[in-house]
Order: C-alpha cells, then structure tokens, then sequence
C-alpha cells in the first residue's frame, strides 16, 4: 500500500540535507522499503472500507480540524496519496509544516480567501502588482472580500480589525518588482502575509523563514516545469492547512493525481532548471539592456528566469516575430515563452491601475527556458527588428474579458 497520506512512513529528513537533495527524496523517502523506485499513481476516487463506524469516526475527525484521516484513504475529496506525496515534498523544500494543493493556483487563492473570511475576517492589504487574475479576484470581491491597495510602506497603516491577510508577489508578475519580505512581515504584526512565490520558487528565496505565514504558488509555472500540468499550492502551517483541506472538501478544487505525480516528478528537477534558466536570464537581460531598441529592463536582485523589457518600437511585433520562442501565456516552462501583459495576462487590470503598477503598454514579459542563450537572443535580435531609438505609435490591443497566465 502506498502509506504516504497516512504519515505512517518514517520521516528520514536531516537538517544537513541541501535542497537539490531534498528535492530527489522529499515525497519519496519511503519507496525503497516498499520495493519501489517510482511513486505509484493512485487514480482511485473511493476506497473500500469494511468498518463504517471507524469510517465514520475518521470523517468525523476532518470535519473538526482538517487533519489528514489516519489509515486508508476514504474518498479522493478528501485525500489521495499521489497527491500528498507532492505536498509532503512542497512543505519540506519551502520549510513550512504542511502544504495543501489544489486543481489551480486561482483555486489555492480562493481557499485561502475563503478560509479567512469564513472566520470573519473579510478584508485583505494587497502590494500591486499582482498577477492580473488575483487582482481581478481581490478587486471584484467575487468571494466578498474587501481590499485595500497599498505599497509596502504603507501596510501597517491599512490594518484594520478586519483584516484577514495581507498579500503580496515577489518578485511580482509581470514588472519583476520585489519587496523586503522580513520588513513586510513585520508591519503585519499579527495578520498572515501571503506571499506569492511562483516566480522565484524555494530554489531562490524561502518566504516562510523571512516571516510570511502562507506561501502560494501557481504550481503549473516551475513546479511543474514542463506546461503539463494545472495545478496551485499552499504551503503553511498545519493549523491553517487543515482549514484549507475542508475548504476544498466543500468546494471540489482538488488536485488530479496525475497532476499530483507530474509535480512531484517536475520538483525533482526544480533546482537544476531553474538555476540553468536563471544564468541564461540574466546574460539575456543583460544584453537586452545594452540594445538601443530596448527602452528599459526589469530584472530582479535575487535572479530568476523572468524578464520585463519595455521597447521603443511595437511590441506586438516583437510578438508576431519570434520564431524559436513561442508567444504564449504561462512561464517556468522548459522553453522560452513570451507575452504582452497588458494585452493577456493583466488585460482584466483596469488600465489605470495596471499602468500605475509599472505595468506599461510597450512592456513584455518574457520566461527563460533551457534553450541555448546565443540561439535565445538571435530570435531576440530578429523579433526586435531595425535597430532605431524612435518610438512608434502602439496598435490598441481588442478588449479582452478573461485573463490568463
């Protein structure tokens, strides 16, 4: 039987263990002494249980605190070992006691939402920019949330008693921006910060050890690596994750265990991707800078293999150009991708709004691959077309009514 939703399996983690070792073996410590070197695909949605009033006393238990039921799985609702295995292994790299996965990071987001506002506390403080669809989420109030925008300097002040969370992106989707995550925490005072941490991912920066009490992730981008897979995080607390596993009980947003096994596959290999794209990020970013048609580069102190660049030329022809990157929406892939957010991604993002954010017209944004850099800034260089400092004139991009990416 595969026991890794049960806790049962012993737990072999050191304190020594480096991360690219933890992210082989986190999820997985437990294989060899079932005669595996695989994690096993658990595709069942129920599972026979013989004794219904122990059945009845496991159900019983969720319901109070959310903690994982101990023995067999009951009902893929309410867990699946594939599943967990992933989430197991997210907590360990990210340093926090539990993780929580849902069918989306949208879906993560809304539970956290959900969770808090279920106990009262409706209002959010929110540092843009944002990727355009938590934006849109907060600023709607879809799920009766109430948000006030602020900068991080100003986060103590926006607290009120009715605050629940207080949320923001580093480096952030799509300008690159990044705040101090340790003064950031500190101006929470009791309320959680979220932090999202899709671009950077563990490998970069740990949210939880610098005082930010939810760690979100878009799971599809990096963990997942290879534009497969659909899938969000939450890593926390155990206390908190219980609340997040009734929430997606009641609600459904649970995590394939396909998707499950994808990711945990696509950790495996997290730190040598993201480390390899990063070094051709930055030579790339670099290089852009340097080019008389590039008006402006965002590239962030920690790294990463996320770039900004806004042109001096059209940059939906920088889009309809490129030949070996491929315009699309979505990032962390295994190739190199690019977008113009305010036309897609942050389209939902009133105009004002987006563009007070950083978020200008003529920027784009681009996710670094595993491709060769040299191969990368030729169709760069191509795409970028003559080589002139005089900005033209932008095509209005068709109004969009959903976002992605």
């Amino acid at each position: 039987m595969d026991t890794a939703s049960t806790g049962a399996y012993e737990d072999v983690r050191t304190a020594s263990r480096a991360l690219a070792t933890e992210a082989v073996h986190a999820g997985r410590d437990d294989l060899a002494r079932q005669g595996l070197h695989a994690p096993p695909i658990d595709l069942s949605t129920t599972y026979p249980s013989f004794d219904s009033r122990g059945e009845a006393a496991r159900i019983d238990a969720f319901a109070t605190d959310g903690a994982d039921p101990e023995g067999p799985p009951i009902y893929g609702r309410l867990g699946n070992p594939t599943v967990a295995r992933f989430e197991t292994a997210l907590a360990r790299l990210e340093g926090t006691e539990s993780a929580v996965a849902f069918a989306s990071g949208m879906a993560a987001l809304s539970a956290v939402l959900l969770a808090r506002s279920a106990m009262g506390l409706r209002h959010v403080v929110a540092v843009r920019p944002l990727y355009g669809c938590s934006d849109h989420l907060l600023t709607a109030g879809l799920l009766g949330t109430e948000v006030t925008w602020t900068d991080p300097a100003g986060i103590a002040d926006a607290l009120r008693p009715d605050t629940g969370l207080v949320m923001v992106e580093t480096p952030a989707n799509p300008t690159l921006a990044e705040v101090d995550l340790r003064a950031v925490a500190h101006s929470c005072g009791s309320v959680p910060l979220l932090a999202d941490n899709t671009f950077a991912t563990p490998v970069l920066q740990r949210p939880a050890e610098h005082g930010a009490r939810l760690v979100l992730h878009s799971a599809t981008k990096y963990l997942g690596g290879h534009g497969d897979v659909l899938a969000g995080v939450v890593a926390c607390g155990e206390e908190f994750a219980g609340r997040l596993r009734q929430i997606r009980f009641a609600t459904g947003g649970v995590l394939h265990p396909l998707a499950g096994y994808l990711l945990l596959r696509g950790l495996s290999t997290l730190p040598v991707r993201v480390r390899a794209a990063s070094a051709s990020a930055a030579e790339l970013a670099g290089r852009l800078a340097a080019d008389p048609r590039v008006a402006r580069v965002h590239y962030p102190k920690l790294g990463g293999a996320m770039i900004a660049f806004e042109v001096h030329g059209d940059p939906h022809d920088v889009i309809a150009r490129v030949g070996l990157i491929t315009p699309a929406v979505s990032l962390g892939s295994v190739d190199t991708l690019i977008q113009h957010p305010a036309s897609i991604s942050h389209r939902i993002v009133d105009a004002d709004d987006r563009r007070g954010a950083g978020v200008s017209d003529r920027l784009l944004r681009m996710s670094v691959g595993l491709e060769d850099v040299d191969d990368l800034w030729a169709d760069l260089d191509r795409a970028l077309g003559e080589r002139t400092r005089t900005p033209v004139p932008l095509r209005e991009a068709a109004p969009l009514r959903e976002t992605a990416g």
